[in-house]
């Protein structure tokens, strides 16, 4: 089985090949690698390869593990890239370092609250149902303005959109659109593309990718 310093560059190469063919620089995008449900003796030869940036969906299982594997390595950057409950939102901006699903005003108004109290804020993504789909977080395309409005008159900085295209239709549509509706409301970043299209993603002006099986090796 290849090593994980192995899979690491070949990600790495694959990014850098997408960029050059979009005209891009490889540094634009930001590789996040999603540790969700595996342990840290899976995680730490990701660490020693050079990984730095990890995304994880649930606070309480970030909380349990990342304090120890943060450890020495002071410059691991967390994405919390799952879908937040308001009344964890002090707790995932005192431990993540980016939140990628910023989906409705509730939220909103509780991350702006934590925020005041923490007197920082992580890196804030929107996360968009860019496929309409009802059992998917993210707020409607036609909800977007209200919410970055609303995230404003808050405090919060809205840095870019996050979005997960519908599986099993081609992605590269979605990642257009949501590349597009990042410039339209002059957002930098745009948060898109895992482990099977991470590749088109890049192509289409993604910032950061989210890839873990082509990291971590199929379970």
């Amino acid at each position: 089985m290849d090593s994980a310093a192995q899979r690491l560059a070949g990600v790495e190469a694959g990014i850098a090949a997408a960029a050059a063919r979009a005209g891009r620089k490889a540094s634009d995008v930001q590789l996040v690698a999603v540790s969700k449900t595996h342990d840290s003796s899976t995680i730490r030869p990701l660490i020693a390869a050079g990984q730095r940036h990890f995304g994880e969906n649930r606070v309480q299982e970030a909380a349990g593990k990342w304090p120890e594997l943060r450890g020495g390595t002071s410059d691991i950057v967390l994405h919390l890239i799952g879908q937040l409950q308001s009344n964890k939102a002090e707790e995932a901006v005192a431990l993540f370092d980016a939140i990628h699903s910023v989906d409705r005003p509730s939220l909103v108004t509780a991350l702006a609250r934590a925020c005041e109290k923490a007197g920082g804020q992580p890196l804030l993504f929107v996360q968009v149902n860019i496929g309409d789909e009802e059992q998917k977080g993210g707020c409607a395309v036609a909800d977007l303005p209200a919410l970055l409005a609303q995230a404003k008159d808050a405090g919060l900085k809205i840095a870019g959109l996050m979005a997960i295209p519908p599986a099993d239709v081609a992605p590269t549509p979605y990642f257009a659109l949501l590349d597009e509706l990042a410039e339209r409301h002059g957002l930098p970043l745009r948060s898109m593309g895992m482990s099977g299209d991470y590749e088109s993603a890049v192509m289409l002006g993604a910032t950061h990718v989210r890839v873990g099986t082509a990291l971590f090796g199929a379970r």
